[in-house]
This record gives structure tokens, C-alpha cells and sequence, in this order.
């Protein structure tokens, strides 16, 4: 009897009951299908309006003025694909590989351009470099000259956004590209030098085709911010999609137009995702040892140092001093005090958005990103993917993807309860706080994803394990356990979102409530009825934010090699 229990099988379910429960999706399964697809909506919705009649807008536009948009579009992408390259990939070389006097402090003063917007840089500009602006009037003074006694370049052109954005979005490429440097073979370098190679042969021939796939992936995400321009080109008067969409939506009040026009966008967007991928083709490059040594680096001097130190000099000053300089001044002389009440609501409203959208945009990462730990399937990994798209996507097509929807559900909502209750419910999804905060975090999702997954991957399972037969929760590990050791990554993830939601301004401007400005849409109503003075504090403030990312961020990319000191 004892023998017959003991050899007994265990109960269990029905092979039927068992079966049609191992084709059930967990909870974590279904959160991060979830996610993906709330990202997805505003896109999807976009794309489905290139199939709904305009009444003839749209033809009116492809016959006016569509060809315009796509003409500036294509040349200032590729303006500034040729100037980021150039500063990027030139810069983060010689900081890296050569040694000369002051290359130890430009290392990260080299990104500091991150942290200024580029409509705030190009206001600065404009100040400076137009007819009653100080260079010109020096120049006038100088030589005696009047207007028509010599030319100027016009900053606000399409030559102007070009060099603008130029110095905005290099650190993009200098950042991937000095990554890939560091990370580079000591034993490949060495080889080229004994074959004869100097340092200009060696970087051409061997380091920069090793750098491709990092220089093409920092090329990608400066021509994917170009597109979502808004500011820069709008103040300069340059027509692109971004501009048009804006001025199709409250202009001509022409939704649909509008949706058709971001799904054109949408496409340049694609394009660039598709190119940065076939571009890496199917070349892998593999270190063959994992000994790390300290890079051998080429020592400059006379007037090699002084060209190289020039050669770095020359994009900070440009693209961060100046401006910052510039701000700083008309903010003390002639801007708003920091005191007055509606700078304080001003800066009060951005750092709520920019607070709430952080701690969602940090908590939605980690579920993401810990449910695709739990089960890495193809299904789950495609999800993943598609809630990290959204930083690919202009805040203009997430903006019109998401004021569509949400004024259809107020109309009904609205409908209802006029004819049921005789009440009228107005606004509650379009125009309100909850929709722009959804479009930031449609938007930013992806920063603070890379940052939470990459930390989560270098915890060993066995804490996982551990965690579960001391009868923890999937839920309870990730609260407990790997929660307080990426407490360092989420607080990064979280501040990088923060600077970007400050920055934000085509989402913005498409999404805000009404009689509900924030820092950036201030800054960009001053400066479009010219009152850069009064525009000075509010962008200063937005700047000085987005310092302290980029100096952690340097610092983290300094000790990124192994066996650094850093």
C-alpha cells in the first residue's frame, strides 16, 4: 500500500487544461505588449490617415508647396550629416589619440553643446550676427561702412540652420565615435605602424572603418533630430516638414493634412533607421583577446598642438560658449528677473512635466525592460523594439498622432453628456496635462530603456534565482533586489529624460494646455516677436539643466575602456 502511494504519479491537469495554459501569456507578457503598443498608437493612427480624403488639401499642398518641404528637408539632412561627421569623428580622435596641451579638459567640455537647445543657440545668433547686432555694427564703425558698402551672410537661411544645428548635433557623432575609439584593438594599431602607417594613415585606414557602425549610429540620431527640428527652422523661416505640419494643423486647421504630411515624415524617419542598420551590412568586428592596454597615443607639438587644440577649440566655442556668454549678458543687463512670478510659473510648470514624465518614463523602462528579462521571446523582443522607437519619431507626428484620437474621444464623450444630462464635459483628454506628458513619453521611452536594459543585463541571473526560492515575485525581486543596484542607472535614465523633456518643443507647442507655457515655449514666443532679451533667462535656465547629464555622461564614456584609470 505504502510502495503503491509512494510510486503513485503526482496529480496534475488534464493534458488538454495543461496545454491551453502553457499557450497563456504571463503578466509580464502582457504588460510589455501593452507598453509597445500604447508607444505605437499615435504612429499607427498617423499612418492610417494617409488613406482618408483631405477634400483636396492635400492635393492643393503636394501642388504648392510639398516639394518645397522635402527639398529643404533633404538639404538640411544633408548639411548636416557633412558638418556633424566632419566635427564629430575629427575631434573625437584627436582628444583620444593625441595628446596636446588642454586635450584632457576638452575630452568632455566637447560635449557640453548637448545641452543647448538649438533654437535657443539660434536666437543667440541671430542677436549676434544681424544688421543692428554687435558684429555688424563693429564692422560698420570699423571701416566706415553702410549697408549697401558690403554683404553678410544671412544667418537666418537654410546655410544658417545648417550651421547651427552643425554645432548642436556633433556631440552625437563625437560621442559614439570617441566610444569606439576607446574600445578600439591596441594589437591593430600596432600592426599599422609597424607597416609604415602614421597617424593620419592609421586613422583613415584602419581606426575610422572600424568606427563605421558607432559613426553611423551617431549620424543616424542627429539626422533623426534634425527632422524633429522645430524651433531652428521655424525662427529662420526655413519650410519643412516640421514647420509645414504645425502651420497645416492650426493654420489651415486641416488635421487630416496635417496627419499626411507627418506620414510623409514619418518615411524620411524610416529611411534613416533602415540605412543606419544596412549600413553595419553583415561585418562583425571582434576583439581577439580581452586583455586591454593602454592606447598608444601620438604627442603633439608646435604647431601640430596648437592646430589640434584649435580644431577643438573651435566647435565648444561656437556651439556652447558664445551663446551661453551671450545669454548670460542680456540675462543680467536686460532679461526677466529670476524672481519675477511668471518666470517662477514658467519654471515651475516645465519641472512638473519634465519630474512626472521621468518617474513614468523610468518605471515604464524597467517593466519593459525586466519582462524581456524574464522571457526573452521574439515576440517580446519585437515589442521591446517597438516601445523604443519613439525617440526615431518627430514630437510633431507623435503630437498629431495623439491630438486625433483624443479629440474624437472628448467630441463623443462631450456629445453624450449634452444630449443625456444636459452637461458639457469640454476638454479632458486634448489639451491637458495627461496628453502631453503621453507624447513625452512616447517620445523619450527609448532614452531611458537603453540606459535601464543595458544596467539590467550586467546582473547575474542567480539573483534572480536566488531571489525566487526565497519566495519572491517576479515583481518583488525587481522592487527589491534589482532596484537598489541600478539605483545609479535609473537615476541617470530619469535625468536624461528630465533635460530632454525641458527641451522639448514641437510636441510642446502641438500639445500644451491652453494658457500653459513652459520654459521652451516661452523662449520661443519672445524670440519669434524678437524680444531675445527677455528670452535670455528662461533659455539660460533650460541650458544650465541640461549641464549635468553631459558631464556624467562624459565621465562615464572616460572610464568606459577596461582597465582605464579614467
Amino acid at each position: 500500500m505504502t510502495q503503491h502511494a509512494l510510486t503513485d504519479p503526482v496529480p496534475t491537469l488534464p493534458a488538454p487544461a495543461a496545454a491551453w495554459r502553457r499557450y497563456l501569456p504571463s503578466g509580464w507578457t502582457l504588460v510589455v505588449l501593452a507598453i509597445a503598443l500604447a508607444v505605437a498608437l499615435p504612429v499607427m493612427i498617423v499612418g492610417s490617415r494617409v488613406f482618408v480624403s483631405s477634400n483636396g488639401v492635400w492635393t492643393h499642398l503636394a501642388n504648392t508647396v510639398l516639394w518645397t518641404y522635402i527639398a529643404n528637408t533633404l538639404m538640411l539632412a544633408g548639411g548636416v550629416a557633412v558638418g556633424v561627421s566632419i566635427i564629430g569623428v575629427g575631434t573625437a580622435w584627436l582628444v583620444t589619440m593625441c595628446r596636446f596641451p588642454g586635450q584632457r579638459w576638452l575630452e568632455w567640455a566637447l560635449l557640453l553643446p548637448m545641452a543647448v537647445p538649438a533654437y535657443v543657440m539660434a536666437y543667440t545668433y541671430t542677436d549676434l550676427l544681424q544688421f543692428v547686432g554687435p558684429v555688424q555694427t563693429g564692422l560698420r564703425d570699423l571701416f566706415g561702412w553702410r549697408r549697401a558698402d558690403y554683404w553678410f551672410p544671412d544667418i537666418r537661411s537654410l546655410g544658417g540652420a545648417i550651421a547651427v544645428l552643425s554645432f548642436v548635433l556633433y556631440p552625437y557623432v563625437y560621442l559614439l565615435a570617441r566610444a569606439a575609439f576607446l574600445e578600439q584593438s591596441v594589437c591593430v594599431l600596432e600592426v599599422a605602424r609597424t607597416l609604415g602607417a602614421g597617424a593620419w594613415r592609421s586613422f583613415a585606414r584602419v581606426a575610422l572603418p572600424l568606427a563605421r557602425p558607432a559613426i553611423a549610429a551617431g549620424l543616424a540620431l542627429s539626422m533623426m533630430e534634425v527632422l524633429a527640428d522645430f524651433g531652428t527652422v521655424q525662427y529662420f523661416a526655413v519650410d519643412t516638414f516640421t514647420t509645414g505640419i504645425y502651420r497645416t494643423w492650426f493654420a489651415m486647421g486641416e488635421p487630416v493634412a496635417a496627419a499626411q504630411l507627418a506620414s510623409v515624415l514619418m518615411l524620411f524617419v524610416m529611411a534613416l533607421v533602415v540605412m543606419e542598420r544596412t549600413s553595419r551590412g553583415r561585418a562583425r568586428y571582434f576583439h581577439s583577446t580581452g586583455r586591454y592596454r593602454v592606447l598608444p597615443s601620438y604627442r603633439l607639438g608646435g604647431v601640430r598642438a596648437g592646430a589640434a587644440l584649435a580644431a577643438c577649440l573651435l566647435p565648444l566655442l561656437l556651439g556652447f560658449v558664445v551663446p551661453v556668454v551671450l545669454l548670460a549678458h542680456m540675462a543680467v543687463t536686460e532679461g526677466d528677473s529670476l524672481f519675477a512670478d511668471s518666470f517662477r510659473q514658467l519654471a515651475g510648470n516645465s519641472f512638473v512635466l519634465a519630474g512626472i514624465t521621468s518617474i513614468l518614463a523610468v518605471a515604464l523602462a524597467a517593466l519593459v525592460a525586466y519582462g524581456l528579462r524574464l522571457r526573452p521571446t521574439p515576440m517580446l523582443k519585437g515589442a521591446a523594439r517597438v516601445a523604443a522607437m519613439g525617440y526615431a519619431v518627430p514630437g510633431s507626428v507623435i503630437a498629431v498622432g495623439i491630438l486625433i484620437p483624443a479629440a474624437h474621444v472628448d467630441n463623443a464623450l462631450d456629445g453624450f453628456m449634452r444630449g443625456h444630462f444636459g452637461l458639457s464635459t469640454g476638454l479632458i483628454l486634448s489639451g491637458t496635462i495627461v496628453a502631453i506628458v503621453y507624447a513625452y513619453l512616447v517620445r523619450f521611452l527609448a532614452v531611458s530603456f537603453n540606459t535601464v536594459e543595458a544596467s539590467l543585463s550586467k546582473i547575474r541571473p542567480t539573483m534572480d534565482q536566488a531571489a525566487r526560492i526565497l519566495g519572491q515575485t517576479p515583481g518583488k525581486t525587481l522592487l527589491k533586489v534589482h532596484t537598489p543596484i541600478m539605483r545609479g542607472s535609473l537615476l541617470t535614465a530619469a535625468l536624461l529624460v528630465f533635460v530632454d523633456v525641458m527641451k522639448e518643443l514641437p510636441a510642446t507647442m502641438i500639445v500644451r494646455p491652453f494658457n500653459f507655457d513652459t520654459l521652451a515655449v516661452r523662449v520661443y514666443t519672445l524670440a519669434s516677436d524678437e524680444r531675445l532679451a527677455e528670452a535670455s533667462t528662461p533659455a539660460l535656465a533650460i541650458v544650465a539643466v541640461g549641464i549635468i547629464p553631459v558631464i556624467l555622461l562624459s565621465r562615464a564614456i572616460a572610464k568606459s575602456r577596461p582597465g582605464s584609470e579614467g
